[in-house]
């Protein structure tokens, strides 16, 4: 066969030869972008949750309203993501990543800009639509990217770093933001990120539409974007109602039966929002399970610990936010050496198992706590642990979860992959905090409420409840990521050339 026929054959496959590769050096820089864009993304669930209160005192909401501030965003995030990812695949992935981050700074000046608390919900839920149209795009241009084993490791290790660390580093930055400006600023930061991920996208992306032959499956997206939002929803009416309340369950069940009727949909469309060959793979499956149960595990490290630091040792947003800088180091360094050293040599079902294990006991060894305790001692060992665990957890299972697709479902798997962090974490939140808020109840039955130290003995009992819940999540990710994952590294084609489909 001849080097034009060959050519020709890969192009079919949506597969481009070596010619159609940049440079390295083009490829890290798009690296770069892409973290970049995704850091601001992954900041913004956590960033503005240390402003709340300067926010409330400035516009005046409620307690009761504040919660709204965190769950727009998570809201139109979750339930626009699967639409988001099999948009970058129809249109092509440069215009829907652009489009994402231009959309995203401008919503971020609209929230800073805020004079009323329903101007500030509705730029949040605009950051999470324009965030649904950014992730999936962004993880997707990393999975075609970068083909190659080794590179392809080195990248991954950055963005799932990135991915688990970005909800520590939002605190730290919207603590130094607010302590040293005003709460506004931690919208308004993100036009800095903006500015770098749209002039370096524009400069370094070529468009490729992997999936422009099919058309968009709209009952899919209908059903499944409500799905999302009603599950999202009732989990996060748990947190503000009883969960016998029908705001909560009636949610939640019709979440459940609007996501059934979408994967019935799927087996039947012409062209499905989310092909179930993308689900069915047993290591991508555990992928997409061990991301959505460190979700929800990974909350009760930011939401509990931080309340723990600022009320209890009576930390100040900055110190909080330097407080977790360990944790990050922590993840970040075994992120490096779990997806290019561990996953390679092992395989994902000693790596990933272990990884959880490690969280777990971490999570369980935070439960140690008093009202007297020291960061020191009884907090920064602990830290550590669990962010080694995470960081030998999630870029492998990120990695893993979108390895071997198919070019033209890059952009939806992506985006499962976001969409499964998303609910993770929401279900966690509710979960947690009802479970907190019962443990500190039945603590103060029974004793003098108004004793000082009754209180804050009722809010440790509070969190370290959290805590060991936390610990169970990620017990249970141990087990299920142990039984699914396949035996064996996974496989890999020798002769790969690092390709770009974009």
């Amino acid at each position: 066969m001849s080097q034009t026929e060959t050519l020709s054959e890969g192009a079919r496959k949506g597969t481009p030869d070596k010619a159609d590769a940049p440079s390295s050096s083009k490829r890290w820089w798009i690296l770069s972008i892409i973290a970049i864009a995704q850091l601001m993304v992954v900041l913004d669930a956590t960033i503005v949750n240390i402003a709340l209160p300067s926010a409330q005192a400035d516009l005046g909401f409620t307690d009761g309203n504040r919660q709204w501030i965190v769950t727009a965003y998570a809201l139109a995030f979750a339930s626009l993501l699967l639409l988001g990812g099999r948009l970058a695949d129809l249109f092509g992935r440069k215009p829907v990543f652009l489009i994402g981050v231009a959309g995203f700074a401008g919503a971020s000046v609209l929230g800073g800009a805020a004079n009323s608390f329903g101007m500030l919900v509705t730029a949040r839920a605009l950051q999470g639509v324009f965030a649904a149209l950014l992730a999936p795009a962004a993880l997707s241009l990393l999975n075609t990217t970068f083909t190659d084993a080794k590179e392809r490791a080195k990248a991954f290790s950055v963005y799932g770093a990135i991915a688990g660390a970005g909800g520590a580093l939002g605190l730290l930055l919207g603590g130094v933001l607010t302590d040293a400006l005003d709460w506004r600023w931690t919208l308004y930061v993100n036009i800095i990120f903006a500015v770098i991920a749209l002039v370096g996208g524009w400069m370094l992306l070529s468009n490729h539409r992997d999936a422009a032959s099919s058309k968009l499956d709209l009952p899919g997206a209908l059903l499944v974007s409500s799905g999302l939002f009603a599950l999202v929803y009732g989990f996060s009416n748990a947190e503000t109602h009883d969960w016998s309340s029908p705001q909560t369950w009636g949610f939640l069940i019709a979440g459940g039966l609007l996501l059934t009727a979408f994967a019935w949909w799927q087996t039947r469309a012409a062209h499905p929002l989310l092909p179930m060959r993308v689900l069915l793979d047993r290591s991508r499956g555990a992928s997409f399970l061990a991301v959505l149960v460190t979700g929800a595990g990974m909350f009760g490290v930011f939401l509990f610990l931080t309340y723990y630091l600022q009320l209890n040792l009576g930390f100040s947003p900055t110190k909080t936010g330097v407080a977790f800088l360990p944790m990050m180091a922590a993840l970040m360094v075994m992120a490096q050496v779990s997806t290019t050293k561990l996953v390679p040599r092992i395989g994902p079902k000693v790596v990933i198992p272990a990884g959880f294990a490690i969280a777990a006991v971490g999570m369980a060894w935070l439960t140690g706590i008093g009202v007297d305790s020291s960061y020191s001692t009884d907090v920064l060992p602990q830290l550590l642990l669990i962010g080694a665990g995470l960081g030998i957890v999630m870029p492998p299972a990120m990695a893993l979860a979108t390895s071997g697709i198919a070019p033209e479902d890059a952009g939806v798997a992506s985006a499962t992959v976001n969409a499964m962090q998303q609910v993770g974490g929401s279900i966690g939140t509710a979960l947690l905090n009802t479970l907190a808020a019962s443990a500190a109840t039945g603590y103060l039955s029974g004793k003098d409420a108004t004793d000082k130290l009754v209180q804050a003995q009722s809010t440790i009992e509070s969190y370290t409840t959290a805590f060991w819940w936390s610990a169970g999540f990620f017990a249970v990710g141990t087990v299920i990521a142990f039984l699914l994952y396949r035996r064996g590294v996974p496989e890999q084609d020798a002769e790969a050339a690092p390709v770009v489909h974009m």
